[in-house]
């Protein structure tokens, strides 16, 4: 069952071997949406025998198939075709980000295209890289280092960008050789069946790219197979550490891209009113539910209730309101449990801190996972709102004394994804950039680049995605020591 709009072939099924095969389970997976709470379509659920099937099938392709031997070129051949099926269909895309997620239709088509013509700058860096060099060497005539697939690879993309992560993800790992095993959010899998059509459409030979739709245990079970070189996970810290727990006990390879606090650190030279529009516009892109997301801000003692008073009111000027509605500036929260979790987080800021806005479900939406955008003000960096990730549109202003406190409140956090300085003076933002423990600092506002290098310090994760390093994360290095040099390299 397919929602209207996005025309997938095969969502009762799985992509395994090259081939459409029904799940084992016999199970389907109901998608629900959250403008209305109805079920919108389903997919197939993977059991742990279905993962098992998948992860032989990729191991077989890796192993014994055709893809590793094929050429760079070659490759990426393939992955053209795979784009230009991507194109073609970015408004089933942005229908079924819609459908499934609630993120606004004003935004969704420009993000999937966006997130295509990343896949297609993934491509063209491919084709500049060099698998195999030479480096100097005195202890031997000819020093070789080739770049060489990790193997078999689970990617694990999270439901708020299905899409886009799945794809950067897939594009890293095809291009560098390796096969792969898609295992999406089963809130929003149909992204992903759309990737395995393109793959199928590619003409992509059989095991390279395979999709398995499951809930946690099978999850746990992908993870835990010996069949799998290398996990890429997206997600949260909670579940990254189990990943890494069981890639560390049989020394497989892992990138963790995992949650955040990110701060935003105001100077005296940034006008309140530019930041409270930045920061109440961003902290309601797509309803909160960002990793990077600047959740805290950190801003001088004597500007604290002006910038409060400033961000509250355009807080309150907020449209809030069905995603297909062009006039939405914030629609809902993904589903039902996210929903509950932000409300939780609220009740405790109300013990903790002082609420200046927001809180509630508005009260003209009469279903949905709809929550308002919400102010804390007053905030101790010790406390629960200033700590964990909440994932919704919940903002916590807290005071500090000058630029050193500032600096000292941002790295006092188990995360260190993303941050931000609010500064007229690019020398001011670079000094304090190079201070704040984070893997990404942006000058006004939240600022991301996913052809550079994106990923965290601390719990916020291991590795990075984006640019060279992205495709490193998928290889490894050989050394090769020879008396002379080989006719072809």
């Amino acid at each position: 069952m397919t929602p209207q709009g996005v025309n997938i072939r095969h969502t009762d099924k799985l992509w395994i071997g090259g081939a459409w095969v029904a799940a084992h389970s016999g199970r389907m997976i109901e998608l629900v949406c959250p403008n209305s709470e109805a079920v919108i379509g389903s997919v197939a659920e993977a059991d742990e025998a279905d993962m098992d099937v998948a992860v032989a099938a990729a191991r077989a392709a890796f192993d014994d198939g055709p893809w590793t031997r094929l050429s760079p070129d070659e490759r990426l051949g393939y992955l053209r075709a795979m784009s230009a099926h991507l194109h073609a269909r970015n408004d089933e895309l942005a229908r079924a980000w819609t459908l499934q997620m609630g993120g606004l239709t004003s935004f969704a088509g420009p993000m999937h295209m966006g997130s295509t013509m990343t896949f297609d700058g993934i491509i063209k860096f491919a084709e500049e890289f060099v698998f195999v060099e030479q480096r100097p060497s005195p202890a031997v005539h000819t020093a070789l280092i080739a770049y060489e697939p990790v193997g078999v690879v689970a990617a694990i993309a999270p439901w708020n960008g299905p899409y886009g992560i799945m794809l950067n993800k897939v594009a890293y790992a095809l291009a560098a050789g390796c096969t792969v095993i898609m295992k999406p959010s089963p809130e929003t899998p149909l992204e992903a069946y759309i990737i395995a059509e393109a793959a199928e459409a590619a003409g992509l030979p059989p095991g390279v790219v395979n999709l398995v739709c499951g809930h946690r245990g099978a999850s746990d079970h992908l993870v835990c197979n010996p069949g799998v070189d290398k996990v890429s996970f997206t997600g949260s810290t909670v579940a990254g550490k189990r990943i890494a727990s069981v890639c560390g006990e049989r020394i497989a390879r892992c990138t963790l891209e995992l949650g955040g606090k990110s701060a935003a650190i105001l100077r005296d030279d940034f006008p309140i009113e530019g930041a409270a529009k930045l920061l109440a516009g961003t902290i309601t892109m797509m309803s909160g539910q960002v990793c990077a997301m600047l959740s805290r801000v950190l801003v001088p003692r004597a500007r604290h209730d002006e910038l409060a008073s400033a961000i509250a009111a355009e807080m309150k000027q907020v449209v809030i309101g069905h995603s297909d509605d062009p006039a939405t500036q914030l629609g809902p929260l993904a589903m039902k449990r996210q929903l509950e979790r932000v409300e939780m987080y609220i009740e405790e800021g109300k013990r903790t801190a002082d609420l200046v806005t927001g809180g509630g479900r508005p009260a003209h939406m009469n279903s949905g996972y709809f929550i308002e955008p919400t102010l804390f003000a007053n905030v101790d960096n010790a406390s629960r709102i200033a700590q964990e990730e909440i994932f919704g549109p919940v903002l916590a202003l807290i005071p500090v004394e000058d630029e050193e406190d500032a600096i000292r409140v941002a790295n006092d956090s188990h995360y260190g994804l993303n941050g931000s300085v609010l500064t007229m003076d690019a020398d001011a933002a670079y000094r304090i950039a190079r201070r704040i423990r984070t893997g990404a600092v942006g000058q006004n506002g939240l600022r991301m680049d996913f052809g550079l290098p994106f990923g965290g310090f601390k719990q916020s994760g291991i590795g990075r995605e984006g640019g060279l390093e992205g495709l490193l994360g998928y290889l490894e290095s050989k050394t090769i020591l020879l008396d002379g040099m080989p006719a072809e390299w």
